[in-house]
């Protein structure tokens, strides 16, 4: 019993580390959060760094890579052309240190 209930906690850890990556929709119907990318780092719900490789992107950290296939992301996302239409405003940066949530209240949509 006590090694099924690790297994199991295994397997939800696994699963928690693989939830930033993420699909762009073409359809707003197809997404699951609507995000709107901010000019400004002063206006992001969540400061968001571009990985290279899914295994970075990990937790929910705003550490993102984009897969190529809809069936790969934990989250499909759709970029809005308006910040009244998001649910989750991003900036994008260069720098991996610079990831991270700066509204918490937000946090539980990309879970």
């Amino acid at each position: 019993m006590k090694r099924l209930f690790i297994s199991m906690l295994m397997v939800m850890a696994v699963t928690a580390i693989k939830a930033q990556a993420v699909y762009s929709c073409e359809y707003t119907s197809d997404a699951d959060v609507k995000v709107y990318v901010s000019d400004y780092k002063s206006d992001a719900d969540l400061v968001v760094y571009k990985c290279d490789y899914k295994s970075d992107a990990r937790g929910n950290e705003g550490l993102w890579y984009f897969c190529k296939y809809k069936s790969d992301a934990k989250k499909k996302i759709y970029f809005t052309k308006y910040k009244s239409d998001a649910h989750l405003v991003i900036y994008f940066s260069k720098y991996k240190s610079d990831a991270g949530w700066k509204n918490k209240s937000k946090q539980h949509l990309m879970y």
